[in-house]
């Protein structure tokens, strides 16, 4: 693909403010598109509400968790609370993103339709996870306070193109982990409902990615370097709660994220689609973060391909020993 606009690529052209107000009319557009294709959905409609009793507390007949009542297997169980406790921080998210994109106009508007969205996944999640008695209901609610208590703060939040890189990838990762969560949950209930969420997440992951294609149409260079920083340094939202390192490494193993998940099916779909790789016309900063970026995603990809090994010699030692 070769940009034929003249390049205002500079930092000497482009603010902030000068991207919210050339890619208003996107996001409009984009909005308008998303607003006709989504559908509205209840919670409580994927909620398993029968298998739920009352827990010990206020209630004389209640019943303490153990984890033989739990249908979920141990990776699902992980995935889940993790996942949960992304959503969890929201009211974060919100701050982040509103103080960025602001609240007026289609930028506004974007910005509390996609928290009205979002806010449905962590309802219609711990209500699951509370009424099916999947994880221990204590331990989950003291994650919750500790992850938020903590607060977020996103390590894009100086940059406009930045952020908006960052959750064209974001997004997609998220609707990734939640499918793969539900797919090893081991209970077909699990898997539907996260299913329904991963379509919210796609369907975010679509406006972003188009936005960030208009944004290399009007800053070619900013974008392209913003890409370059995000993808060398992503991280998933949830990196910072209790626990994280460990919980992300049994998942990794576990298959629900993961390099070669991150390179294959996260970085690379967006990357392809938008002809990153293709872009020409790209000014010396441009060109650089380009370069930059096809060697990372080639040392990535090496990277994964030492994980799969590592994986697999893991695996034939469990089937050894099995035999």
């Amino acid at each position: 693909m070769t940009i034929t606009s003249p390049h205002l690529g500079s930092s000497e052209a482009w603010t902030d403010a000068k991207l919210l107000f050339a890619l208003e009319e996107v996001v409009e557009k984009e909005l308008n598109r998303h607003l006709k294709v989504t559908k509205d959905w209840m919670p409580h409609e994927y909620v398993p509400w029968s298998d739920g009793r009352n827990f010990p507390g206020f209630f004389e007949d209640g019943e303490a968790w153990d984890p033989q009542q739990s249908k979920v297997t141990e990776i699902g169980k992980i995935a889940l609370v993790v996942n949960l406790l992304t959503e969890d921080n929201l009211p974060s998210y919100h701050h982040e993103i509103a103080s960025l994109f602001g609240r007026n106009g289609a930028w506004g508007t974007w910005v509390h339709r996609w928290t009205a969205e979002e806010g449905r996944h962590g309802i219609v999640m711990r209500d699951y996870l509370l009424a099916s008695r999947a994880v221990d209901p204590d331990k989950l609610e003291a994650f919750r306070m500790q992850h938020m208590s903590e607060g977020f703060e996103s390590d894009n939040r100086h940059s406009m193109l930045h952020s908006v890189a960052y959750v064209a990838f974001q997004e997609l990762a998220t609707r990734i982990s939640h499918r793969n969560t539900g797919h090893q949950s081991g209970d077909p209930v699990c898997d539907r409902m996260l299913a329904r969420i991963a379509q919210d997440e796609n369907l975010h992951m679509v406006f972003y990615r188009n936005l960030l294609g208009a944004a290399f149409e009007i800053a070619p260079d900013l974008t392209m370097q913003a890409v370059r920083d995000v993808v060398v340094d992503f991280r998933m939202p949830g990196h910072g709660m209790p626990g994280f390192e460990r919980m992300a490494a049994q998942m990794a193993i576990g298959g629900v994220y993961n390099l070669r998940i991150h390179h294959d099916d996260v970085l690379s779909p967006v990357i392809r689609f938008l002809k990153i790789m293709e872009i020409d016309g790209l000014g010396p900063d441009g060109q650089k973060a380009q370069e930059e970026l096809g060697l990372f995603m080639e040392g990535l990809d090496s990277e994964a391909r030492k994980f799969d090994e590592r994986l697999a010699a893991r695996a034939a030692r469990i089937a050894a020993r099995k035999a």
